[in-house]
Formats: structure tokens, C-alpha cells, sequence
């Protein structure tokens, strides 16, 4: 009797079971990070001046809003997907790494709804 195939080695992805995922959600993000990012760029390159209120009053019209949202969830996503990685490579203490992997979800998290509450806040016109 062999070992099995070489597919039949691959395909549980791993002891997690969820190794190719992650790599590829990570990965879509990262192309997201870069088309959002070159889209920020050439918009502010494209406005009149950054002043304030030039930058306010564009982010908030729907587009440049939603865009500006999607931005945010996607680096805010990947930081979470690559912190998350060196974390379990590196701290290796059960509670510590419970404790870390938290503090890193919550800090994410935080900074993400933050980020979109500016945008939002803007998009609906409150105050400066």
C-alpha cells in the first residue's frame, strides 16, 4: 500500500482546513487595495486644490462616498488577514495568542467603523 496520491496529500488545505482561503481572500484584497488606491490618487490629482472643503464636498457625492467606504473594508480586511498571520506564526502561547488575535479584531474593527463613519458623515452632509 502507497501514501496515496499527491492530490489526495493537498486537498485537506492543511490542519485548519481553510489555508487556500485565506491566501486568497488576502490576495483579493491586495488587488483591491491597489485599484482603490490608484483611484484615490488619480481623483485628488485630478481635483483643484486639497483644501478642506475641495476634498470634503467630493467625498461626499455617492461615487467617490462608496468608493471611499470599499477602500476602507478592503485595507482595513487585508491588515487584519496579514496581522492575523504573523501572529500565529510568531506568538505562540495559547493565551497570549487568544489575547493578541482579539485585540487585533477589535482594533481592526474599530478603525474600519471609524473610518466609515467619517465617510458616511460627510456623504450625508454633517457638520464639518
Amino acid at each position: 500500500m502507497g501514501n496515496g496520491t499527491s492530490i489526495g496529500k493537498v486537498r485537506g488545505l492543511g490542519s485548519a482546513h481553510e489555508g487556500a482561503h485565506h491566501w486568497l481572500v488576502q490576495r483579493f484584497t491586495a488587488i483591491g487595495n491597489v485599484v482603490l488606491s490608484i483611484w484615490l490618487m488619480a481623483s485628488f490629482i485630478l481635483l483643484p486644490d486639497l483644501s478642506y472643503e475641495t476634498v470634503s464636498s467630493y467625498l461626499a457625492g455617492p461615487i467617490p462616498a462608496t468608493a471611499m467606504v470599499l477602500l476602507i473594508i478592503s485595507v482595513f480586511w487585508h491588515a487584519r488577514l496579514g496581522l492575523q498571520v504573523l501572529v500565529e506564526d510568531y506568538v505562540h502561547t495559547a493565551g497570549n495568542k487568544f489575547g493578541v488575535l482579539a485585540l487585533l479584531n477589535l482594533a481592526t474593527l474599530g478603525g474600519a467603523a471609524f473610518g466609515i463613519f467619517c465617510v458616511v458623515r460627510l456623504a450625508l452632509g454633517g457638520a464639518a
